[in-house]
């Protein structure tokens, strides 16, 4: 019999963090062994599970954690997993550079797989905006993407990835090219110019279409997500491909081998 992974959740009381919960339950070989929060949870779940405010136990009793949480938290979580090692999958977006650096700091000594979209669908399509982007070189690159009234960052960390596989395809810097923005008599459109745009409105669990536009023609690669679970059970996904890894940083196209 496989041994059972234990899993320690951040972020449980999020939109994710909430289907995580059930999802483990239904997921053969693992479990959910520990809960930090913030201050006390909202809602009853096992009391087998551990349900603690302090890294360390948090951090015992699991594992492998799984982090859906906010920058801050994620930042708290990087430190205390860099003085007690363990594997982590981490989908928080709108990470900072010193977050970035932290997350690298922990790769060092654990296995981390960082994804700003945990979907199959969207691991594709990253793949799919590298090879038109290097083929369609004289074509003009536009992302959108569209969330739920409630995301906090913006553009989406997964339209910001999407973006930097299109600049790397043609040998550009994303920080240079990029514009998430146009008001006024603001003049032509660049050739390099990358547009990431974003929309916000009611449920909508997240969509992102890439456009390469040229004159005559253009191509529209676009992914939908209808269900949140999509993320939670590609979560989980990676984190049965990653708690016996060595340390180091991974993809999402690693844990699909793509």
């Amino acid at each position: 019999m496989a041994k059972m992974i234990k899993v320690g959740l951040l972020g449980a009381a999020g939109r994710v963090g909430r289907l995580l919960i059930d999802d483990l339950k239904a997921t053969p070989n693992i479990s959910l062994s520990s809960v930090l929060v913030k201050n006390s949870l909202e809602f009853a779940i096992d009391p087998s599970i551990l349900v603690t405010k302090d890294y360390d136990p948090f951090l015992n009793a699991c594992d492998i954690v799984i982090d859906f949480s906010l920058p801050t938290a994620s930042e708290q979580l990087f430190e205390a997993i860099i003085k007690n090692p363990k594997p982590v999958v981490s989908g928080t977006t709108g990470l900072n550079e010193h977050q970035l650096n932290l997350l690298s700091e922990v790769a060092k000594t654990s296995p981390l797989l960082y994804a700003t979209n945990m979907s199959l669908g969207v691991a594709l399509l990253n793949r799919l905006v590298h090879q038109a982007s290097s083929v369609l070189k004289e074509f003009d690159i536009e992302i959108v993407e569209m969330h739920h009234r409630h995301k906090k960052d913006s553009p989406s960390g997964t339209a910001l990835t999407l973006a930097s596989n299109a600049a790397t395809a043609r040998g550009l810097d994303l920080n240079s090219v990029r514009i998430s923005g146009r008001d006024g008599d603001i003049g032509e459109r660049s050739g390099n110019e990358i547009g990431v745009m974003s929309l916000r409105g009611g449920d909508i669990v997240g969509r992102h279409t890439v456009g390469f536009y040229n004159s005559g023609e253009f191509l529209e690669l676009n992914h939908t997500a209808t269900s949140r679970n999509t993320f939670s059970k590609g979560a989980i996904r990676a984190a049965k491909w990653l708690v016996n890894k060595e340390a180091g940083l991974y993809s999402i196209n690693d844990c699909l081998e793509l």
